[in-house]
């Protein structure tokens, strides 16, 4: 198989017992961790009205973590483009890659990034915004474009900048539109599965070649919890599984210790859930998941693995991507 790219999502989780400050230093010690172990990007994505969420005002924490590492890449995963109007995302972002050149990302994502009440107060009620997401995405390029100098709107600082999009998404309607745009496309597997099979199968299928991209560049988020046993590794799993039991339930709480059994375990309906949801997770020593990602890897014509990887204790969250690396490696 060929060298693996790795990456990671951070959504800046809040841990028990501590608040959005050490959930953004946190973010920061992971992105300065992967970018020794030679990582290719680090994304943060842009979620709202949720209380242990604390990557919100995703184009600041971009800022932050890039000033505070070298070369690593930082980008979001997403910028939600429905929340904001296209022209302000290229600015935000046009000024971000004029202060750290050939390190910034886009991601773009048609979802709210939160729950449907928030959405009206983000969107002022236009609801139909999802469905402008296809111009909105080519508006977007337009300003980036230097032949956009002589339109009435321009981006500044932003036209001319080579920013990479990236089309973000959980369904096959996203893989059309990457396919279509030929633009390199991330799905979240880390926790919408269900639909990654076709999704992939979709895009490399119907992938028409580009400006930017003469070939499909497919990345997929996963979960990992990798440890030195698989044992450990599964123990600390439980903090993962019990904050997507949270989530599941609409019971959400902050990153918590792990627990000798799942908090749910005996409730069949949250067990389905949960494993329905978490189903792409890796969770073991290098000798477990070596093989298993390898193989999701060449199933699904995987180009890149971007991690996510929710443990308590920040120590053994950093090992556990070190552990990645050298599985991969």
């Amino acid at each position: 198989m060929d060298k693996i790219v790795l990456s990671a999502l951070d959504l800046a989780p809040v841990k028990k017992g501590e608040n959005a400050a050490s959930a953004i230093a946190r973010s920061v010690k992971v992105a300065q961790h992967i970018e020794k172990l030679d990582f290719k990007r680090i994304w943060v994505a842009e979620h709202h009205n949720m209380e242990y969420i604390a990557s919100s005002a995703t184009s600041l924490l971009i800022q932050h973590i890039a000033s505070n590492t070298d070369r690593i890449r930082v980008g979001s995963g997403g910028i939600m483009l429905p929340n904001h109007a296209p022209l302000v995302i290229a600015e935000q972002f046009g000024t971000l890659e004029t202060l750290f050149p050939g390190r910034i990302d886009l991601g773009l994502g048609r979802a709210p990034g939160t729950d449907q009440l928030t959405a009206m107060a983000l969107r002022r009620n236009n609801m139909n915004t999802a469905f402008q997401f296809p111009q909105e995405v080519k508006d977007l390029q337009r300003y980036f474009s230097t032949d956009n100098y002589d339109a009435k709107v321009r981006a500044f600082p932003g036209e001319g900048l080579e920013i990479p999009l990236y089309i973000l998404g959980s369904s096959t309607d996203s893989a059309y539109l990457a396919a279509s745009l030929g633009l390199p496309y991330a799905f979240a597997t880390h926790f919408a599965p269900a639909q990654f099979a076709s999704a992939s199968m979709i895009y490399h299928q119907n992938f028409v070649p580009s400006e930017v991209l003469d070939k499909p560049y497919f990345i997929s988020c996963v979960n990992v919890i990798a440890a030195d046993s698989t044992e450990e590794a599964e123990f600390l799993s439980t903090s993962f599984y019990n904050l997507f039991a949270g989530i599941v339930t609409n019971t959400r709480r902050p990153l918590s210790p792990p627990t000798e059994e799942v908090i749910y375990k005996g409730i069949p309906a949250i067990e389905q859930a949960v494993h329905s949801m978490a189903s792409c997770a890796f969770v073991g020593d290098k000798n477990k998941i070596t093989p298993e990602i390898e193989k999701f890897v060449k199933d699904h014509k995987v180009d890149e693995i971007m991690a996510t990887s929710y443990i308590f204790d920040d120590e053994k969250c950093l090992k556990s991507f070190s552990l990645l690396k050298e599985a991969l490696s």
